[in-house]
């Protein structure tokens, strides 16, 4: 069974820091890439960042220039530095994988639990 397990929320004053880490596990053949979304109260799930297989990253306008994220082949983890955090920064973070499982061989999405950040002004 593949999971993905995040952890490193909390709660930060605005101006703050905080580092997001997700470890994928449980019978992996492959990784294409692995991405952060979040979703605030009331509001939509949204893109804020992402890393395909040859380290080519994306991110979310919102956040470019403050959030990093990197990952490690060799661990199949991925982590969101986020930095000069933002009162609308706040919302649950979902990790996001697409995958090759051993146990089907065929590409599927998959997401973690998620973890809360919550940033106060």
């Amino acid at each position: 069974q593949v999971q993905l397990v995040e952890s490193g929320g909390g709660l930060v004053q605005a101006g703050g820091s905080l580092r997001l880490s997700c470890a994928a596990s449980g019978g992996i053949f492959s990784i294409n890439a692995m991405a952060w979304y979040r979703q605030a109260p009331g509001k939509e799930r949204e893109f804020v960042a992402a890393i395909r297989s040859g380290d080519t990253t994306n991110y979310a306008d919102s956040v470019k220039g403050r959030f990093t994220i990197s990952k490690d082949n060799g661990k199949n983890t991925v982590a969101l530095q986020m930095n000069s955090l933002k009162p609308e920064d706040t919302a649950v973070y979902y990790c996001n994988a697409l995958l090759i499982p051993l146990a089907t061989m065929t590409l599927k999405n998959y997401w973690g639990q998620g973890t809360q950040v919550t940033v106060s002004s």
